[in-house]
């Protein structure tokens, strides 16, 4: 099994080959100008035109320029296509343009073209109601089993030092911050969040996503009585956490600002597809693209 990070190659041989087959699978609210921004991260800074302006291993990019009331004018994408063609060539398809904040155009730097690490689009969104999604994340739950399982006696208590004692480092994938055990009780837990949604909150569209590390969960529902404000969200943090007792990252739900990875993109740390998955017995195994040696 593949577990280890993509090489520069392997991510763009995703995008320009595997990637474009799963485009008419992405969720409807994942258009080209629906999130209001997309997002990508790189493994290693690249330079941007203005010599002041530090390198930039993250870049945000709005789908619309808007006026100065804060109204959309122009969008930056005319199709997926264009995303997907930032996506695949961000710094000769930066929308940013030839603004001193854009990135280098590589053909004038010794440092190659830059290669997404992650891909993420914006849960704020111009056409729905802010996307509301729960993250749980397999590195908590690895940190909480190695809190119950290790003595208070050991002298280093950080969590490095933890999760060695508790065996956590080594297990399979060795090296990781947390064992395929903690990933798929993630996956068992959002398939609890997705039940507590339809049972609790009636809601009707729901989806459970594999995020490579852990899952997100969707309550899609439009109708106004699922618009969480952000006090709503809060109220759902602590139903789900105090409540059920479900290890999720309350900071996802509640804020509007965050971004999410791009079903379908590649989590390239671990060579795993993003996907949205229907059962809990998923087999991450199953996540590996096609274009990835093992």
């Amino acid at each position: 099994m593949t577990w280890r990070q993509a090489t520069r190659e392997e991510i763009y041989d995703y995008y320009a080959e595997e990637f474009p087959t799963y485009v008419d699978d992405l969720p409807q609210f994942i258009t080209a100008d629906g999130p209001k921004q997309y997002a990508i991260a790189f493994r290693e800074p690249h330079p941007v035109r203005n010599d002041g302006v530090p390198d930039r291993d993250f870049i945000r990019r709005d789908t619309w320029q808007t006026d100065a009331s804060g109204e959309r004018t122009t969008s930056e994408f005319s199709d997926f296509e264009d995303v997907l063609e930032f996506i695949r060539h961000p710094a000769r398809n930066d929308p940013l343009g030839r603004s001193k904040y854009a990135l280098a155009d590589p053909d004038l730097l010794e440092k190659p073209s830059p290669r997404p690490d992650a891909v993420y689009y914006a849960l704020d969104h111009w056409k729905r109601p802010w996307v509301l999604l729960v993250d749980i994340d397999a590195k908590e739950i690895a940190r909480e089993r190695a809190t119950t399982q290790v003595s208070e006696d050991i002298d280093d208590q950080d969590d490095d030092a933890q999760l060695d004692a508790a065996g956590i480092l080594d297990a399979p994938p060795a090296g990781y911050p947390y064992a395929f055990e903690d990933i798929d009780r993630a996956i068992e837990y959002g398939f609890e969040v997705r039940d507590i949604f339809e049972a609790d909150f009636d809601a009707e569209e729901t989806m459970v996503v594999y995020s490579g590390q852990g899952v997100h969960v969707y309550l899609l529902d439009t109708d106004p009585a699922h618009r969480y404000d952000e006090q709503s969200r809060e109220v759902l943090n602590d139903l789900l956490l105090e409540t059920y007792d479900i290890p999720i990252d309350p900071v996802v739900t509640a804020d509007r600002r965050r971004v999410a990875r791009l079903p379908y993109s590649l989590h390239a740390d671990v060579c795993s597809i993003v996907q949205p998955i229907e059962s809990p017995h998923f087999d991450v195994r199953s996540a590996t693209p096609e274009v990835i040696d093992e």
